[in-house]
């Protein structure tokens, strides 16, 4: 087998992967740029940073399997399916590592935890301290997007004794163990917190725009660990600077790795993180994603149907 891996991985975490894999397996990790150099022999294919689009399929002539993290928006299935090429992702795999680090930013934002880290670091006078927070119980927080993490996120919320609304288009609008299914305009003006927990798609490029953040409350915070472009990011960047939302907590951009230019990173009100909610470990490894991924390989091998396929080809 013949596994191809595009994206920016440190040399050990690098090491760390490829010990995943049989031995006798060919795993190539590669920077995106440098994809052209391999892509001719793999036979599977783990993008990341690339579009799987027809002018790489044309280069791909032995690939047989597409295998994306939680999200497909880079993935041309139909150009896929065309080719006979299998297409899974792995929605939910990573959902619980998703949910915590959605939590640890709400809570780093509303306990000052960046802020006062720093505070202490830089020798800060304790006795002149003032500063604003709050707690978590008897906040509203509402997940667009109801699956395997906005779920998970639901179940940690209650655990703080949060109040907890959701939008899903896929599910009616009632009340599920403790989750108020509501319309997103309810939502949006309703919510303390808002966390985006949807796939990116057309319908859902560009959702957070400047009318959204407009019915947000003055001091809501919002939370996007999904995709990037799910966020108008300049609309965004209008909204924290000019106080009209409370903050914003961030793991994806519209353009990864985040410009160094990108006023983001100097906004007091916006915490970020490098795209590691679904990867705790700081080498970009986790264990149960990469299982799965090997897991869904040998099926394939086998002459199987993958789990969590997007697309059907015929055996």
């Amino acid at each position: 087998m013949n596994v191809l891996i595009t994206g920016y991985f440190p040399e050990q975490s690098r090491k760390r992967v490829i010990a995943c894999f049989p031995a006798d397996w060919q795993v190539h990790i590669v920077e995106p740029e440098r994809i052209g150099s391999y892509i001719g022999e793999a036979s599977v294919l783990i993008p990341e940073h690339i579009e799987v689009n027809d002018e790489l399929l044309n280069q791909a002539v032995e690939l047989k399997f597409v295998q994306t993290g939680a999200g497909f928006d880079n993935v041309d299935i139909d150009a896929c399916t065309r080719r006979g090429i299998w297409v899974s992702n792995a929605a939910g795999v990573n959902a619980n590592a998703v949910s915590e680090h959605i939590l640890a930013l709400v809570l780093a934002h509303y306990k000052n935890i960046v802020y006062l880290d720093r505070f202490m670091k830089n020798g800060g006078d304790e006795t002149q301290l003032v500063y604003t927070g709050g707690e978590l119980s008897g906040k509203t927080i509402g997940t667009i997007g109801f699956g395997a993490i906005g779920s998970r996120v639901a179940e940690l919320a209650r655990a703080f004794r949060m109040n907890v609304l959701a939008y899903d288009i896929n599910r009616n609008l009632a009340s599920v163990d403790g989750v108020q299914f509501v319309e997103l305009d309810t939502l949006v003006r309703s919510s303390d917190i808002i966390t985006t927990n949807i796939f990116l798609n057309e319908s859902t490029r560009g959702l957070v725009n400047r009318e959204f953040l407009k019915k947000m409350k003055k001091d809501a915070l919002l939370v996007n660990t999904a995709r990037g472009p799910i966020v108008n990011e300049a609309d965004l960047i209008e909204a924290l600077k000019n106080g009209e939302i409370g903050g914003a907590c961030l793991d994806v951009f519209e353009a990864e790795p985040l410009p160094m230019g990108s006023e983001l990173r100097s906004l007091n009100n916006a915490i970020l993180t490098p795209h590691t909610a679904g990867m705790p470990d700081g080498t970009k490894f986790h264990e149960v994603r990469y299982r799965f991924f090997l897991d869904n390989m040998m099926r394939v091998m086998r002459g199987e149907t993958p789990m969590n396929h997007l697309n059907d080809i015929r055996l």
